[in-house]
């Protein structure tokens, strides 16, 4: 049953992109997939998250246009289901050390760092209160850190 609604892999990606980098608008999902999403299909994604209840959207206080995705509940609890995924990911898949530092964080973290990491999200989607922990700031961190790295190594 979770194939039916996740099986395909453009559903996966937009909800990693809302879940781990923190976009909430149709324009910041198509503009900023590294995947280059087209526009039909991330429409198309969208409207079937929603209606299936992993996506929440609102229409933007800020632009009547624009919507707010947000993650529900059942989106955030499939936290432990894509950490594993990232750490099969990093350890059968060609990847760089940037790609491959927020998996293997998660990975090590196990457990404990992805209950913190759903309170974290139930405070950003769902109005819960903040917990004192930010993953999300942590998992930033690493990756800019790994880029900078790469980055250094790349210099002549």
């Amino acid at each position: 049953m979770t194939l039916e609604l996740l099986g395909d892999r453009w559903s996966l990606i937009v909800l990693r992109d809302v879940m781990f980098g923190g976009r909430r608008h149709y324009r910041e999902l198509l503009n900023r997939s590294e995947e280059g999403i087209a526009s039909n299909v991330l429409a198309d994604r969208l409207k079937r998250l929603v209606a299936n209840g992993l996506l929440s959207r609102v229409d933007d206080p800020s632009h009547k246009q624009k919507g707010v995705y947000s993650l529900t509940e059942p989106s955030i609890q499939l936290v432990p289901l894509l950490a594993q995924m990232g750490a099969w990911g990093r350890r059968h898949t060609p990847t760089t050390p940037e790609l491959a530092i927020r998996a293997e964080l998660l990975e090590a973290g196990g457990s404990a760092m992805w209950e913190a990491f759903m309170d974290e999200l139930r405070a950003i989607h769902l109005g819960a209160e903040p917990p004192p922990r930010s993953v999300s700031a942590e998992l930033q961190a690493a990756f800019e850190k790994a880029c900078a790295v790469a980055s250094e190594i790349a210099r002549p």
